[in-house]
């Protein structure tokens, strides 16, 4: 069926108005009318071909929540009406390991297929995410959306941001009783400092910005580090039993490990374009300290997270714009211009 979208057709074009084809639901699919679609960087990534392999025409989109208007005869958990959401990938082998033990962001058969730019036998043989008025999806890989109407704009981004923190947090069992650092106050680390916070840890947040001081503790923080002060770093060293490091730009790690208890660990989420300098390794040998980087989560993780947070009251800070203002929102979250993430409102997509 033709839908309408905004989508590139090279790297260096602007998103522009384009019709794409979505397939029939199937036996397993749902039909998803798309409200709102957070725009995440990697978005902006993918468009310009900065991290190479992009397939155009490219439809971005993995932070999607919508209402479902058609499911196939063999759908069983959800119906029409349902609000649902659509997050980072739409499929994967479900026979490897990772897959069979909901892990299917691991997926070492295929790779789990992303929501756009993604191996597929629909038209045009790859995936088009949710810059667009509507989306199919195995109901296997969508997911329901508990919070309330006038929320939905706002849970959009925990579909790549929420999880994208949240599982990291969960894995390592941060809780009550723990000392958690979130290192970067953008999308990602907004959410961070909100999620530590709802699970019971000691949050401390790190940031560049002495601006970004008050937004912090707003945000949950306990206590805020500027990053730039070495005398308020170092007061904390091996303190930590977890640091989230959600920056996505080449830095020293070294002054983060020193930060770590003993078998502390720092988690890292973000992809810098060149690679961080190379740590100290006795940095980490002599208080078996660990460095560690984490993906997304699997579905099942995923619902949990929006669970969790439909509970906790959590969404995401955002700020709603019209598809016509996509690269202009492109060009300011490049300058870091956005409390804290942009989403889309689907329905301007008729105008």
């Amino acid at each position: 069926m033709t839908t309408p979208a905004y989508g590139a057709y090279a790297a260096d074009k602007s998103l522009e108005p384009i019709e794409i084809e979505r397939r029939a639901p199937g036996a397993g699919d749902v039909q998803i009318e798309i409200a709102y679609c957070g725009v995440c960087h990697s978005d902006l990534h993918q468009v310009r071909s900065e991290w190479g392999g992009t397939l155009y025409p490219c439809v971005p989109g993995h932070e999607i929540v919508g209402k479902v208007s058609a499911v196939g005869d063999q759908v069983t958990g959800f119906k029409v009406g349902d609000t649902v959401g659509v997050g980072c990938m739409v499929d994967s082998c479900r026979q490897c390991q990772s897959c069979q033990e909901g892990e299917e962001q691991y997926c070492t058969g295929t790779g789990f297929v992303g929501t756009y730019n993604g191996a597929t036998q629909d038209a045009p043989g790859h995936t088009l995410g949710g810059y667009s008025q509507r989306i199919v999806v195995d109901e296997d890989f969508v997911l329901h959306i508990r919070h309330s109407e006038d929320q939905l704009a706002a849970v959009a981004p925990l579909l790549c941001a929420g999880i994208t923190t949240y599982s990291p947090l969960r894995h390592w069992n941060v809780g009550p009783g723990k000392k958690v650092g979130v290192v970067g106050i953008g999308g990602l680390g907004h959410m961070g400092i909100k999620i530590a916070h709802a699970m019971g840890a000691h949050v401390v947040a790190f940031t560049t910005s002495e601006s970004k001081r008050e937004d912090a503790r707003k945000l949950g923080a306990d206590e805020v580090i500027n990053s730039r002060n070495s005398e308020e770093v170092e007061s904390h060293a091996g303190t930590f039993d977890f640091i989230l490091d959600t920056v996505a730009a080449s830095h020293d790690l070294d002054a983060l490990t020193a930060l770590l208890k003993r078998d502390g660990t720092l988690t890292l989420v973000g992809v810098p374009e060149h690679p961080h300098p190379s740590p100290n390794v006795g940095n980490l040998i002599f208080r078996r300290r660990a460095i560690a980087g984490s993906l997304i989560g699997g579905i099942a993780e995923t619902q949990e997270m929006l669970d969790f947070c439909a509970e906790h009251g959590i969404v995401a800070e955002i700020e709603m714009i019209r598809i016509q203002e996509i690269d202009e929102a492109y060009d300011r979250m490049q300058r870091s211009d956005v409390k804290y993430r942009f989403v889309i409102d689907n329905s301007t997509l008729a105008a």
